[in-house]
């Protein structure tokens, strides 16, 4: 299949693993070239080798802080300047963990507006300029299903990802007119390694337990967690404004 991404540049955060290593696994194998960070070196070292013995893709990959504004800019300039320009960005981080309203802390709020939104708002600084300029270009904000339905015990997650969301429709309006695409992908849970099978009790949370201390089913099913999308979804968003719908393809 080809989307049209053949030597598109491509930046991808936190891509060492799930998601976002998802998104860049299949952003290579459509022949974009990649720009990936994460906070820890030697898994993100592994996972650039990894994309690029399969795939053959040219990959930069530098290890950084998604909330040190200065880091981000450094990166986004080297990407820039390594390849030319940059086409797609695709902004992704950890989740705040979960917590009771009770339970939380201003340091814990704080820390979730620097994870989630703040990071996006520094990419959306540093890439929208370059794609304006170049009349194209795709910013991609990884955010969560809690921004369509809030979900228990994940308040910090609800409203820092619902700010990301409002901030990236905003400025979905504002770039439209210079061809620059600005989207949200909302995933629900998702079986990637950092998440356990079921999920553990919230700090503060008064649900019943069940056993090893985690959360019982209710008042959803238990269930085993899918898999990452396959990558065509993700191509889909980066090639054009039209949701991916299993099976087919985005065309």
């Amino acid at each position: 299949m080809d989307l049209g991404l053949k030597n598109r540049v491509a930046i991808v955060a936190a891509s060492s693993q799930g998601l976002g290593k998802a998104v860049a696994l299949g952003l290579a194998k459509e022949g974009a070239r990649l720009a990936l960070c994460a906070r820890t070196a030697k898994p993100l070292e592994a996972t650039a080798e990894e994309i690029q013995k399969a795939t053959g893709a040219e990959v930069l990959a530098r290890p950084l802080d998604v909330t040190n504004y200065a880091q981000v800019k450094s990166f986004v300039q080297e990407a820039a300047e390594r390849f030319g320009h940059v086409d797609i960005c695709v902004t992704n981080a950890g989740g705040p963990p979960s917590k009771t309203f009770a339970a939380t802390s201003v340091e814990d709020w704080q820390a979730g507006v620097n994870l989630n939104l703040m990071s996006t708002l520094y990419f959306a600084r540093e890439v929208l300029p370059l794609m304006e300029k170049q009349k194209w270009g795709r910013l991609i904000a990884i955010t969560s299903v809690a921004v369509k339905q809030p979900i228990d015990d994940l308040i910090l997650s609800n409203a820092v990802r619902s700010a990301v969301s409002g901030l990236i429709k905003s400025l979905a309006n504002e770039y439209a007119r210079a061809n620059v695409l600005v989207n949200n992908v909302c995933p629900g849970f998702t079986q990637t390694p950092p998440a356990p099978s079921s999920l553990p009790v919230p700090q503060g949370s008064s649900r019943p337990r069940c056993n090893q201390g985690r959360l019982c089913p209710a008042p959803w099913p238990r269930r085993t967690l899918p898999s990452p999308p396959p990558p065509q979804a993700w191509e889909c968003f980066a090639r054009r404004r039209l949701p991916w719908r299993a099976p087919g393809p985005c065309a």
